[in-house]
């Protein structure tokens, strides 16, 4: 439990210092190790990219909310080329430098063809993709996990990985996310889809909404238990929907065992994705 903990801190303290570089309009790389890195995320609900260094350190990144992805198949192509590419020209005029090469990622359980048309839109983009790695054990590098489940938590799915010595022992991927508690939300409140995404994120009716929502939690906590096997936790949150204050508890009190959700699940699997990337010493 403490080697558990440290590493939770470890990435907090990282997610802080990737959430403080939104704040800046330019960012000077001399205080880098060239060549950059750089992670790109295409999620249910968001876009999201991330840039780090050869050593690691977070330099930058930039997201936008998007509904290009379903089930974790590009439904809307052109979009989703289309915002990477706003994305990529952003941090292209913060960093003053061309961003060449990018890693993706892609759900557990994905059909080959879909993988390719994930890594197509990075590259019409503009970059030319090195890397593709599976979306929980890009989450699983970047908290640092040897042994336990990835619960990855998205707007259109719920991924669970166990990790075995730092190795992905098995993975699935179920279709309920937090597209579904929107949907719970529209019903309920008699809203449209849109309407009920913006009451959800309200801090003004977290106590309401948590109400309404605790059971698609409890499901979601529920498609974990049912995939656990034999290997028995701690569970790592991570994903935008991990993102709910009190998700968490749910889960821990549906499944007995510890439950770690980091600081900002969102960015969780994007800086992964680059954290995978060898650095150059590695490829040499």
């Amino acid at each position: 439990m403490i080697r558990e903990q440290t590493e939770m801190d470890r990435s907090n303290e990282y997610l802080l210092q990737m959430d403080a570089t939104s704040e800046k309009e330019f960012i000077d790389l001399k205080q880098f190790v060239l060549p950059l890195k750089v992670g790109v995320d295409l999620g249910t609900s968001n876009i999201v990219v991330t840039v780090l260094d050869q050593e690691n350190r977070p330099v930058a990144f930039e997201m936008e909310s998007a509904n290009v992805v379903k089930d974790g198949i590009v439904v809307q192509f052109l979009d989703a080329v289309r915002i990477l590419e706003k994305l990529k020209s952003r941090l292209e005029q913060r960093l003053n430098t061309k961003l060449e090469e990018a890693a993706t990622a892609i759900p557990p359980g994905i059909m080959t063809g879909n993988t390719k048309v994930i890594s197509n839109v990075v590259e019409n983009a503009g970059f030319h993709v090195t890397h593709v790695i599976d979306e929980p054990e890009a989450a699983a590098v970047m908290m640092g996990i040897r042994d336990g489940i990835v619960v990855d938590i998205g707007g259109g799915t719920t991924g669970v990985s166990a990790v075995k010595d730092g190795q992905i022992m098995y993975s699935m991927d179920e279709p309920t996310g937090g597209t579904h508690m929107t949907l719970v939300i529209s019903g309920a409140m008699e809203l449209e889809f849109s309407e009920a995404e913006q009451y959800k994120k309200s801090q003004d009716n977290y106590q309401l909404v948590f109400t309404m929502i605790q059971p698609v939690m409890e499901k979601m906590a529920h498609i974990t238990r049912s995939f656990m096997r034999e290997q028995e936790g701690p569970i790592y949150l991570a994903g935008g929907t991990s993102c709910l204050k009190g998700i968490e508890a749910v889960f821990q009190k549906y499944l007995g065992i510890a439950v770690y959700k980091p600081q900002n699940p969102l960015l969780v699997t994007p800086i992964g994705i680059a954290m995978s990337i060898p650095s150059v010493k590695e490829k040499a």
